[in-house]
């Protein structure tokens, strides 16, 4: 094969390759101009770190030493670049009130919010797929009712109320799970006990997100299954589940991925009440309990993880959507 025809046989992968630099490359700068504003947030707060640190019965000299350890008496450039090249190491530093290398508070929080949310996913998944496949595979008048009841009394009910009726039927009433916590001897040493602590508030966590999709992807697969391609397959006598798991499903995916990607985001930001109803020690509870004490150090590097793990999720989704999208992938730009 001549150069040229080789040229010509892999240029349609370069605009696929262009394409995830791209959104690499706008991630990246994201998450560098959001550590700029978190940073200079916390600078335009009232009151001075250092003397909440110190305490309100501290002289000027223990406060100017709090202010040294602390890097504060520096120039705020100077003191934004010694934080980022601190991050970029692996230096978090530590939090000075609530006690303990920042590190590996945020290390242990970060497992157990993680832990919350694949669980909540996985419950909203699940659901999803069962009721929006049900509902197109057998349109039945009833099952179409009970599924919209479904997403209307998902999103109506706030997030704490359902968590409170969950903790009160299944824990107090009825004393089937646990109320809250996580479980004594660590998630992998007993998974059926792992699973009792972490059904509830995957439910609690999971039930908005799992209305939102399930909307989303019944709305799609009615709008495929109205396509020409469908009617040729149903007049070729193609059986009508094999239409809509080959077909319909795999054309819907691609922007239902956007929407999971969106509530995954929205998942993330709820996980703070979760985590206060069912006392659940994840990020939320740690950055609830950082403010409360004006840990500052602690607070910056929370806020910057709340930002980066937005931006990432973003950022996987719309690679996950590239990928999926058989434009992309053939490398039409």
């Amino acid at each position: 094969m001549s150069s040229a025809a080789e040229g010509e046989f892999r240029s349609p992968g370069h605009p696929l390759l262009l394409r995830l630099l791209r959104v690499v490359g706008i991630a990246v700068l994201t998450l560098f101009l959001a550590s700029i504003v978190v940073f200079a947030v916390l600078r335009f707060v009232p009151g001075d770190p250092a003397t909440v640190l110190a305490g309100a019965d501290a002289d000027d000299d223990t406060i100017a030493a709090i202010r040294a350890q602390l890097g504060l008496d520096r120039p705020v450039p100077a003191q934004y670049l010694h934080w980022i090249g601190a991050l970029v190491t692996g230096d978090l530093g530590r939090a000075y009130v609530v006690g303990g290398d920042i590190a590996g508070l945020v290390g242990h929080a970060l497992a157990n919010t993680l832990v919350l949310a694949v669980g909540a996913l996985v419950v909203a998944l699940v659901i999803t797929a069962v009721l929006s496949l049900a509902v197109v595979l057998f349109p039945r008048p009833w099952l179409v009712a009970l599924v919209n009841g479904f997403q209307a009394l998902s999103i109506a009910v706030p997030t704490f109320v359902t968590g409170v009726v969950l903790v009160s039927v299944f824990a107090v009433a009825v004393r089937l799970l646990p109320a809250g916590g996580t479980p004594p001897r660590g998630y992998l040493d007993d998974l059926s006990i792992t699973a009792q602590y972490l059904i509830l508030p995957s439910i609690c966590l999971g039930l908005p997100v799992a209305s939102a999709l399930t909307r989303f992807l019944t709305e799609a697969l009615r709008t495929e299954l109205a396509e020409p391609y469908v009617t040729t397959a149903r007049a070729a006598g193609v059986p009508e589940r094999r239409i809509v798991l080959n077909g319909a499903l795999r054309n819907a995916l691609p922007p239902t991925v956007t929407v999971l990607g969106l509530q995954i985001g929205g998942l993330l930001g709820s996980a703070v009440l979760v985590e206060a109803i069912f006392a659940w020690p994840g990020l939320g509870q740690l950055l609830v309990q950082a403010i409360n004490a004006r840990d500052y150090p602690l607070v910056q590097v929370l806020l910057l993880l709340s930002v980066a793990v937005f931006i990432v999720t973003a950022t996987l989704t719309e690679l996950a959507q590239t990928l999926l999208d058989p434009a992309a992938r053939a490398g039409v730009s």
